[in-house]
């Protein structure tokens, strides 16, 4: 729990996004509660649900809606997981097939209890979409794994075509707001995986935390030589009170700037704007060369 003295920002009327027509997003939501399926979207509280609920997408969060890791600046329920749900690769297959989606994202919370720490059920995962969507692409946000090559490899070898791992924040804050997580750890998973051909790495940085614009540039330097490809930039926003605090709210001028210099680094594209997320506008940011900013 993240105590402050400090008076919250107040949300600029820019950050005051639309929920759109509750009619719209109900078949999503039918379907999900139908397939028992739970989606970063929802337990995130990401402020795009309404939008990607509304033109039916969504990012399936597997293994659960309970983490064994507290983040300070996310929302998802830190509690002891249920035993993993044997049929959730084919209920997300099959969701993901009624929905029409051909660039399927799956994240999932941590679970360290687990003694392969559910590697083996993103790889069902991704073999159980190969099978029942034609030509689909399978996104991936994943935990660190530990770092761990052997669990690394098991995803990796079901032949994901995105592999996606969040390096959250600055080397500076690292700790203080992913307390039971390492720099290390996540830099060891990017580089390792960055030795795999044909497989694009991609990589997020919320803004907001108490960074400067020198230290996101410093952090997408280091994400260029550790392999990573793409890289999400967005702004943080505090889901409650209890919560790490927004500092700071960036400017479009800063998010052009970050876009510029990982154009400079040779990256493949930085998508970069308040609204970002790590999987808002997957698909665009996997087939867009270089550069798109959402500012």
């Amino acid at each position: 729990m993240i105590q402050t003295k400090v008076a919250p920002l107040r949300l600029p009327e820019g950050f005051r996004k639309s929920l759109s027509d509750i009619n719209k997003r109900k078949p999503v939501l039918k379907l999900l509660r139908k397939s028992k399926l739970n989606t970063v979207c929802e337990e995130a509280r990401c402020p795009n649900i309404g939008e990607c609920f509304s033109n039916k997408t969504a990012t399936f969060m597997i293994l659960g809606d309970k983490c064994t890791r507290r983040c300070h600046f996310c929302s998802v329920k830190t509690a002891k997981p249920l035993t993993p749900d044997a049929d959730e690769p084919d209920h997300l297959a099959n969701a993901a097939f009624e929905l029409g989606l051909d660039h399927v994202v799956v994240t999932s919370v941590d679970r360290d209890d687990l003694k392969d720490l559910g590697a083996h059920h993103f790889a069902d995962c991704i073999t159980a979409l190969k099978k029942r969507i034609d030509n689909v692409t399978v996104e991936l946000l994943t935990p660190d794994f530990k770092a761990k090559p052997e669990l690394i490899d098991i995803v990796l070898e079901a032949g994901p075509h995105i592999f996606g791992h969040n390096i959250e924040t600055v080397e500076r804050l690292y700790k203080k707001v992913r307390p039971q997580s390492h720099w290390e750890v996540t830099s060891a998973v990017l580089k390792y995986v960055s030795a795999f051909k044909n497989i694009e790495i991609k990589s997020g940085i919320m803004v907001g935390l108490g960074e400067n614009d020198d230290e996101v540039i410093e952090t997408l330097k280091k994400l260029s030589n550790l392999g990573v490809h793409v890289v999400t930039i967005g702004q943080y926003l505090r889901p409650s009170l209890k919560h790490w605090p927004v500092d700071r709210y960036v400017t479009t001028e800063s998010y052009a700037q970050f876009v510029e210099e990982g154009k400079k680094l040779g990256l493949k594209n930085v998508f970069a704007g308040p609204f970002v997320r790590s999987s808002y506008h997957a698909k665009e940011t996997h087939l867009t060369s270089f550069s798109h900013s959402m500012a």
